[in-house]
Formats: C-alpha cells, structure tokens, sequence
C-alpha cells in the first residue's frame, strides 16, 4: 500500500490511472488559466488525428494557426458546451475539427478504430489558478486542485482527494467544492469545461456536476455493500479503488462521455406581469455507480450470448430508472457481437410513463445528433405495424397497441398499403418499464403472439397488472410454473424487466442469474436507496391504530408531557374507536391539524388509502361535512375514483371522481394537488402505485393491503422534498408484522418495530444525562436561544448556540471510541423515538421537546464514528424548516436572550442608518398586513433562501459594493425574477405573486435588496 497522506493517495491514483487507466501524465504548467484548457495537449491531438486539416489551417494562418484554432475551440465551448464538442467537433475558418474519437459500435471500419486509439488522455497534479474569487484583502484567491482529467487537453473531470488517516473524509472535500471553489472560475463553468466533480476518499466516492456554492448538491457514487450505502472491502486496495480502476480509465471515461452523459432540459411555462414566460432548467446527467454497472452488465451480457434471455433488473424507487432504461436502449440498439452481426434488429420499450418517450427522444439526440432513431406510437396501431415492419431502431409504446396489430394491418392493405411484419427472423430486445402501469394479461399476452414469444407472457401480465401472487406455498407456485420454465425458449427475443417490487412470477421467468446464482439479474436495493438519501424510509414512523391508541392512553400517567394540554388535544382521539367512517375521519382530521399541517414548512400533504369505491365516496362526503361542522380551514380535501359510483343507502345517487372535486378533470388532479389548496387526497386504487407527490408527508390506511401492494402503496410517502425530515403511517387495517414481510423482500435487511414508549423517552434522558458529556443547564441555555421570538437566528444566536455546543463535542472527544459510539446509539435513540412519538402525542412546551431540539443539534456536530464520512439531510434549511415547524406547532415563549449590542456613533461623527429590521418583522409579516395574504413563518423561508443565494452571487456582491443603495436596487430588480425562478419549486403561489402583481413585487423587491445589500456589506466588515 502506499503512504498515509493525501499526496501518496494522489500519487496512488495518477500512477494507476498512468500505468494500466491508459492516461499519460499532465504537467500543470501546461494549463491555461483564460482559456482553461491544456493548449499543448489540444494542439498535439489535432495534429496527429487531423493532420490534413491543419496543414490547410498553416496555408491559410500560418504562425497564428495554433492561437486561431484555441481561440476558435474556446468559443465553441462557450457557446455549445463540452459534450456538444466533443461528440460533434468544432469549426475553424469553415473547416470542423474533432476534438475526440469514439469506440465505434462494430470492427467494420478500422479507420474509425485507429482514430480512437490517437485519443489523449492526461491527469495532472495540482493544477493551479486565480480564482475569480478574492479574499478580504481585495486579492484573487488561488485555487490548487489535487486531479483534473483532461480528454485531448480539455478538463473534463476534477477531484478533491482526502485521506482518514490525516484527519479528513470525503465530506472536507465536499465543503472545499461547496466553499473554497468558485463555479464562475473558467474551469468549473457549468456545461462549458470540467463536466464532473468528485469528492473522494480511500473509502467513498462523491460527484456533482453543477458547482452553486453552499447548494452545490453531491451524489454518493458508491457501489453499495450488502445492500446498503457504502463499498465493500477490497483485498489489499482501497474500498475506492474501483474509480480509477474501472470508472476512470481511459475507455470507461470515453464510453461515459459518449453513451450516457447528457443535458437535462425541462421547460415549464409562468405567468408574469409581462406576460407568460418559458422557465427552463438544466442539469447535466452523470450516471450513478448503479446505473452503469447495470447498463454495461446488460449490454456485455447480450453481446456474449444473444438474443432468447430474460433479464431482471430489480432497482428500488429513487434509482433514476427512466435514464437507466434510456441508456439500455441506446446501447442495444447499436450493438454488435463479436462476429460484427447486430444482436437486435430493434429495441421496444413498453410503458405507460408518458415523459419517458420525450426523455428517450432528446437524450438519444444528444449521442447521435439525428432523428428517426426513436418512434414513440402515440397515433395508432398502424403507426406501430409500420415501425415494426420499417426497422425504426427503438419503438416506445404502451401494451394495449399489440392486441390490435392484426386488425391494423387489414386496415393498411385495405388502402394499398400492405405491409409485411416478419419478426420470425428478426431479433428483438423489449424493455418492460412497469413503473406507471396497470394492464390485463390479456393485453401482454398479445405482445408475445405478435413476437414470437412463448412462455414470457404470463410474467408480463402478472407484473404489469394489479393482481397479487395467490396464496399458495412457495413450492406450489414453482410446480405450477415448471412447465413454463420447461418450454423452449424462442432465440429471436430477450426482456429486459425494470421493477422495484417484483412479483413471484416475474422472479421465476425472468431468469437470467445474477451475483447470488439466482433472479435478479441487477440489484439497487430498497436499502441502499433510503441510506444514500435518495427515498425516505417509510417503515421508520408506522404505527397500526391499536399501537397508536395504545400510546395515547399510556400519556394519561406520563408526567413529562403538561397534563392540561395535552388531555385538551388528546380528548377526542381517546374516545374513538374505528367503527364506522364518521369517527375514522374525525380521528384522521384531528390528527392531521395536530401533528401534520406544520411538517414540510407547513406544506404536508397527506393520502387516506380506502378499500373500495364506495368507500371512497363516503369518506369523502364525511371527510368535507366534517370540516365543515368543526369550521376548519387549510384543510380541503381531493377524491381519486374510477367510474360511477352508487351508494345504495343514498337513493338515485351517481357519484363520480370529477362531481365530487367540484369539476376538476381527472387528467389535471395531480397538477393540483401538488398545489397549496388541497392537503388530503383520498384514494380508490387510483394513485397508489407510480404517483410521484414529494409533500406526502403521512397516509392513513383504511385498506388491507399485502404482499407488493402494500411496498407499492406506503412507497407513495419516500419522495424527498426539501424541509422534509420523516414520514408517517396510521394503519387502521393491517397489523405490523404483514407489512413488515412485505417489505422484507424489496428492503434487504429486516426492519424492526420500535418498541415505542412515553417512558421510554424518559429513559433514554437519563441514561445520556448520566454520561455528564452535556446538563440539564445546557439544555436550558441552548433552548433559550433556539426557541427565540425572533423568526431568525442572527449571527450572535449562531454564535451563543455553538459555545454551548462545542464544550459538548470536546466531552464527547474525549471519551473512549467504544464509549462514544454507545453515547451517540443512545442519543440517536433518543431522537428517532421521539421523532415518533411527537406525531402522536402533544410533547409541546415539556423539557422533552427541548431535550430533544438540543440533542437533534448536538448530533451534527459530532465527529463522524470511525472517521466515516458522515452525510447528514440536517443540513442548515432542514434545521431551519424544523424550527419554524417547532415554532409554528408549539406555543414554547422562553426569553429571547441577550438582545445584540447597540451600536455608537460612526467614527466620521454621523449617526449609523438605523437597522430597518430592528422590529424584527419578517416580509411575510409585511406582505400579509399589506395585502391580506396568509402566508406563514414557514413560508418566510422562500425569501430567506433567495436572499442567501443573492448574498453568494459573484454579480450581485459586485454591484454593492460599485454602487449606492439606490443604484443597486435598480440593478437588484432585474435579477429578481430569476432568483425566484430558481426557488419556484413548492412556493408557487408566492412566486406568482411576486412576478404578477407590481405593487407586491415593488414591496419585496425592496425588503430583499436592502436585506442582500446590508448582508453584503457586513460579510466584507468582517
């Protein structure tokens, strides 16, 4: 092994990248800080790729050929992006120029292969440069970066490498990208050099490809060890190792650039006070680990072995299937075996996800820059025979179309226009994306008539349908199937199945063994999902209504909670029972205003899951006579049902899912939903599988559910949002161990039941109180901070909080390793229970609640076990949220603490300008005296994030300090609306406004820039 600092780590990496990567080494003095590029590395690669071109390009610039071509390359760069130019080559004087070559599909043309090997590849050591950035003294910053990864002498890669052993994880270097690099630097300029950033460690890898300061978000480029975050141990390397080995070297990197990087553009239309307006966002796609494992295995399978297998490929929700399934296509619609001979004459993906075509569509573009290449059959049946029948590359389409193809081919001969599909000969590949569907057998079967397909379809049809495995044992269900396993496999077709939740039959068909020796083929688990933080775990707060009921009568002996109180808001749920609809949806109700409303930034939403249609009806009848009796507002609820419904106590009754939501269509339900009118949606089957609603924050279950319904329906509440910090599920009609089974499956580790307890808590204090690291004087002394009347915590709050919370890490720091980690388990303990419980029971104003918003607090601060790289979501907005939500739920009123020092007279003699938020009024405040608008606390956040994004933009910061007040907030109001823009996502209503109505804008506008321009001025003071 090599030495323990992070020059041997770098040293490690460049000469394995150097010695089997197939990279050359890069010397930093070669990079050009303006035009951030390797000039001799370009220059080089030109000339012996292209070297008839640039003899024509010397005739013509003679001695400023070298500065012409750069200058030529760099606008390019600016103007289409990296990717753009290297898949596609740039223009000097008329002439395009490649700039790199790509691994050609098949061995047919041995030019294009003798091109590609003329590739350069370069990594080079600490590559310094000015930063844009300055320091306090008014200096440019230098910036040093320990990797940069440089394709024919463009950066396409940086890495900021650290090493345990000196102290410091993978999360320093995320903090050195999000802090210390600047995305305005040439190098790090989005889309236009360096495409990929990586954070690593001997043990973790970390990638962004967007550099936006403290909002920099990385992803873990991790393989996952048994079944969860993480890599396994490597004989003799490091648990990275795989990056430079295997994603780095020369051929992989070139593959990622050319097969599955892309730019993600979404559009979306908004109302202005100038009219509409079309908002688009971008993002550059690098692939996660997974998802190229698995698009590789796949592909090299096939080449290997052809055409007559079928793959499972089981990947959990929150593992990016719509690109995986993109990338899968592109690659087999293209592929060659070793013989030269394509392995599929076409690629059909059946789904039901209608973004997918679209994706399919702009993606593939960018990798081949032509059309035709994907036909999404969206006309009719016809337009699929003649797809089929064309040799279209890739044909997306749903299952219902193949069970009329016969009828369409009638149809064309009878207008003379015959045609002949003769799949017989030809080879398929067919992408089953079941992600979004609900179809019959009857309709999947048809697809294997059309192909030639036996023995397949009765997997399709159990996937892609609602209907559950029976009940039989498990080796009953392999009897039944051995048959089918027996038949004969037709050699011109492989499946290739994307499911998070597989059921028997698609295990036991799609049989093309994985790791394990057995189905499926690939695996991102449930597990892995939840850890690396892209699904919540929506086990962690499940309760059946008997535990829950159990837990509200267990507070009438429990001292900690103010009896008052908490009899007051527990009242109603103690006399419940779920006997019938009316008290179901009193309980339902109550609990969501007591425990829900305020979760997510007061923006939860939540879903009552019904056992029929009918019951649909008349919880929704109930649910709105209800709120109304009570007078409740904030509360409306929406109904999701197929068809017509009668109730046949309610005489001439036809209820049906448009009358019931007051004429709102069916197909603009979920748009409005996910607005801020309507908090509950109450379901019949609808929406219980593919709807994708991150502000579901807690689901009531009226249903039994089992076996892959039940992973598919309480999966609904693991979208993350931002703010949103745990999830909640009341069962009235499973019990815990059935849902626990099935989730066992899907989750690859067995989740356990909390042996959830009021007294419980009151045991866990103690034992952390025991270990003396902090006191109950502590506690008291944090809470008078956090709990402030003041809506934000200003720098001295910050600074009063931490003194308190640093003499506690240095306790905890100097306590044995084992006896850290008990410490830590028992305040984590701590924090999950009562995370809760406190959706159960009222724990406002109790010492709990303080103990707990001091432990939650404590617990990022803590040095990472082991030296692990720690990933926290309590990141500085999500503590925020939870604040305001704390706030907002509670009544806690302690002291404000010591109030800031006031300020004397200037030193030129004139009085400082008074603070205008020394009232301590926020703009929600403002805009809702003003304008009688309703917005709440929480809703202050949305400014509040605008104006610490302001604070950081490199523009901005230059016109306060090039300017008077006045002048910048001229300028101020033309960067206005993009700064709302970028933060629309979950605060419509507010961006709206602000953007529509001049009067409300004008008042923000002005609040904003005097808020930025202060903070500006006083971050430079210091």
């Amino acid at each position: 092994m090599a030495g323990h600092t992070e020059s041997d780590f770098e040293k490690a990496i460049e000469y394995g990248l150097i010695k089997s990567g197939g990279y050359k080494k890069g010397d930093p003095a070669d990079f050009d800080e303006e035009l951030a590029l390797f000039p001799t590395e370009v220059v080089a690669f030109l000339k012996a790729s292209q070297g008839q071109r640039w003899e024509q390009l010397e005739k013509l610039l003679a001695d400023k050929t070298e500065n012409v071509v750069l200058d030529s390359l760099a606008k390019e760069l600016n103007s289409k992006g990296t990717l753009h130019v290297l898949r596609h080559g740039f223009k000097c004087y008329g002439k395009t120029l490649r700039l790199a070559y790509f691994q050609p599909n098949s061995g047919l043309n041995p030019d294009a292969a003798t091109l590609y090997a003329r590739n350069r590849l370069t990594i080079t050591r600490q590559v310094a440069f000015a930063s844009v950035a300055k320091k306090p003294d008014g200096k440019h910053r230098k910036c040093v970066l320990d990797v940069t990864i440089a394709v024919n002498g463009l950066p396409v890669a940086t890495a900021e490498l650290k090493n345990h052993l000196t102290g410091q994880t993978a999360k320093d270097a995320i903090k050195q990208y999000c802090t210390d690099r600047d995305g305005r630097d040439p190098i790090f300029d989005f889309k236009k050099r360096a495409l990929v950033h990586f954070a690593v460690d001997p043990d973790e890898v970390w990638m962004t490809t967007q550099l936006r300061g403290k909002e920099t978000f990385f992803l873990p480029f991790n393989k996952g060890h048994n079944f969860g975050a993480g890599n396994p141990p490597e004989p003799d390397n490091w648990k990275s190792a795989y990056l430079w080995d295997e994603v780095l070297a020369a051929d992989s990197l070139l593959d990622i650039l050319q097969r599955f990087m892309h730019l993600e553009v979404k559009t979306r239309k908004i109302t202005t006070e100038k009219g509409s307006r079309t908002v688009t966002k971008e993002t550059m796609i690098f692939p996660r680990y997974h998802q190229l494992d698995a698009v590789r295995k796949l592909v090299s399978h096939a080449k290997e072995n052809g055409s007559g297998r079928n793959y499972l490929i089981q990947h959990s929700a929150g593992s990016g299937k719509s690109n995986s399934i993109a990338w899968l296509a592109h690659r087999l619609s293209g592929l060659h075996n070793a013989q030269d001979d394509k392995v599929f004459h076409a690629v059909v993906v059946v789904t039901d996800r209608t973004v997918l075509d679209q994706q399919l569509q702009e993606t593939i573009y960018q990798f081949e820059h032509k059309t035709g290449v994907v036909e999404k059959i969206d006309e009719n049946t016809q337009q699929l025979a003649k797809a089929l029948s064309g040799g279209t590359p890739i044909i997306i389409t749903t299952i219902q179309k193949f069970p009329f193809i016969s009828q369409a081919l009638s149809t064309l001969e009878k207008k003379g226009e015959a045609i002949a599909i003769d799949t017989k000969n030809k080879r398929f590949a067919v992408i089953v994306d079941e992600a979004h569907s609900s179809q019959s057998g009857e309709t999947a079967g048809a697809l294997r008539g059309m192909l030639n397909k036996t023995g397949i379809e009765a997997a399709i049809a159990a996937q892609m349908s609602d209907e559950e495995d029976s009940d039989l044992s498990e080796d009953a269900k392999r009897e039944l199937l051995r048959d089918t396993l027996q038949r004969a496999r037709q050699p011109n077709l492989s499946f290739f199945a994307f499911t998070a939740t597989p059921k028997f039959k698609t295990k036991a068909l799609f049989d093309e063994p994985g790791p394990s020796g057995t189905s499926p083929f690939h695996e991102y688990s449930m597990r892995q999902a939840i850890e690396e933080g892209f699904i919540m775990d929506v086990l962690e707060n499940y309760t059946t209504y008997k535990r829950f009921f159990g837990l509200v009568k267990e507070i009438e002996n429990d001292p900690s909670v103010p009896r008052k109180k908490a009899l007051k808001a527990l009242s109603r749920f103690m006399n419940l029972h779920p006997h019938n609809i009316e008290q179901v949806v009193a309980l339902i109700i109550d609990h969501f205003r007591t425990s829900v409303m305020h979760e997510i930034g007061g923006k939860a939403k939540a879903m009552v899951v019904t056992g029929s249609r009918l019951e649909a009806v008349r919880y929704k009848l109930a649910f709105d006579k209800y709120i109304r009796a009570q007078g409740y507002s904030g509360i409306k609820s929406l109904v999701a049902f197929s068809g017509t419904v009668e109730d046949p106590d309610i005489p001439e009754s036809a209820f049906t899912e448009v009358g019931l939501n007051d004429g709102l269509s069916e197909k603009a339900l979920p748009e409005t939903f996910g607005g801020d009118n309507y908090r509950v949606l109450i379901v019949a089957e609808k929406y219980q599988t593919g709807f994708d609603q991150p502000l579901l924050q807690t689901m009531y279950v009226v249903k039994k559910l089992a076996g892959v319904q039940a992973v598919q329906t309480l999966s609904r509440l693991n979208r993350r949002a931002e703010g949103k910090t745990r999830t909640f599920v009341l069962d009235f009609a499973n019990e815990e161990g059935d849902i626990f089974e099935a989730f066992k499956p899907y989750y690859e580790a067995t989740p356990v039941g909390q042996n959830a307890s009021p007294q419980k808590l009151n045991d866990l204090q103690h034992q952390i109180l025991i270990w003396a690291i902090f006191t109950e004087a502590d506690v008291q002394a944090f809470s008078a901070v956090w709990y402030g009347k003041k809506r934000d915590h200003t720098g001295g709050d910050h600074k009063r909080m931490n003194a308190i919370l640093d003499p506690c890490v240095e306790a905890f720091k100097k306590q044995e390793e084992a006896a850290r980690e008990e410490f830590r388990g028992q305040v984590t303990a701590f924090r999950n229970l009562y995370s809760f419980l406190s959706q159960i029971i009222p724990y406002q104003d109790s010492d709990l609640e303080k103990f707990y918003a001091f432990a939650r607090n404590l617990l990022t601060k803590l040095p990472p076990p082991n030296d692990a790289v720690a990933f926290s979501l309590d990141d500085e907005v999500a503590l925020q949220y939870y604040r305001v939500q704390q706030m907002s739920d509670g009544s806690i009123g302690l002291a404000e603490g010591d109030a800031d020092p006031l300020k004397g007279p200037t030193d030129v003699g004139t009085a400082a300008r008074k603070d205008e938020e020394v009232s301590l009024s926020s703009l929600v405040d403002k805009l809702n005296e003003r304008f009688g608008t309703d917005f709440t606390k929480a809703d202050q956040l949305f400014f509040d994030q605008i104006e610490a994004t302001a604070g950081q933009d490199g523009k901005i910061i230059e016109a306060v300090f090039a300017n008077e007040f006045s002048n910048f907030e001229a300028f101020f109001s033309r960067t206005l609306d993009d700064l709302v823009i970028n933060r629309m996502d979950g605060n419509e209503e507010i961006a709206s406004r602000v953007m529509t109505d001049a009067t409300f804008r004008e008042l923000t506008q002005k609040h904003l820039a005097r808020k930025v321009y202060d903070s500006v001025k006083r971050q430079r003071e210091h």
